[in-house]
């Protein structure tokens, strides 16, 4: 008992500061038979999230560096250059339930009822050496990403061990510098599969086919056709957008505009696995 006294004692030092920055409240045993007791959990949520760097390391090293999350819009320099986001990810809220079958159901969506703006900046990616000869490529610089969240639940399926997604989303705006190619993307927009429809029909999309492209994801545990062995794999039964570019330029100048209209993707699966 002294013992386990002690591991007690040692447990809440530990967490004091925590609970001071965090002004945490122990709840009481009443307290927390009203909280388990309901039928899910619901969580408010503002946040906004910075990186420094991201990076994968293999042999050389992949780094994506600057990255900011947040709400509002992305923000440049004088020059141009990404700087961060503007805002707050904000208007959020997370419903948690455990079903009678042992799923567990998330579901994302705002406060207000309308879509959750985002904004998303990188500041640039780049592969990089290690064998000390210093060498790097920089693949991709000065990403700023804004669009809307219209739709996200995400199932954990006891029946088959798979985590599923329904997502609905647009981006209004995405620009980038695909600096290793010379060539920059400027007002890449994603939205529904009926999107340039009904803007040729009213001026505006009408409904969700039209504002938010569409995707199913299932990811699960699968076998590799080529080694046997377990893989991630990752099933897309249908992705449905349309897709514009306001201008590509290359050498500072474009050369121009296109649109990808009512885009599908059907019956596609991706397994990934480590190789030696």
């Amino acid at each position: 008992m002294k013992g386990l006294k002690k591991i007690a004692l040692a447990t809440a030092v530990a967490a004091a500061p925590f609970a001071a920055q965090a002004d945490l409240k122990a709840l009481d045993d009443t307290t927390m038979g009203n909280v388990t007791g309901q039928a899910g959990v619901t969580i408010e949520l503002e946040t906004e999230v910075s990186i420094g760097e991201f990076r994968y390391t293999d042999e050389g090293y992949l780094a994506v560096n600057d990255i900011s999350i947040g709400g509002g819009s992305v923000e440049r320099d004088a020059n141009g250059a990404v700087t961060g986001v503007s805002g707050m990810l904000d208007d959020l809220v997370i419903d948690i339930d455990v079903e009678a079958d042992g799923d567990a159901f998330i579901d994302v969506h705002s406060i207000s009822g309308a879509p959750i703006d985002f904004a998303m900046a990188v500041g640039s990616a780049s592969l990089n050496a290690t064998d000390g000869s210093g060498d790097s490529t920089l693949l991709a610089s000065n990403i700023g990403i804004e669009g809307n969240l219209g739709l996200l639940n995400i199932r954990v399926d006891t029946a088959t061990d798979n985590l599923i997604m329904n997502v609905g989303f647009n981006v209004t705006d995405m620009d980038m510098d695909v600096d290793f190619l010379g060539v920059n993307v400027r007002d890449l927009t994603v939205y529904g599969a009926q999107f340039y429809e009904q803007v040729e029909t009213s001026g505006q999309p009408t409904d969700a086919a039209g504002l938010f492209a569409s995707a199913q994801i299932t990811v699960g545990k699968g076998v590799s056709a080529a080694t046997g062995g377990d893989a991630l794999e990752i099933s897309i039964p249908t992705f449905a957008a349309d897709i514009g570019v306001g201008a590509v330029e290359i050498g500072g100048e474009s050369i121009g505009s296109f649109r990808v209209d009512n885009l599908l993707v059907e019956n596609t699966t991706m397994k990934v696995y480590g190789h030696q």
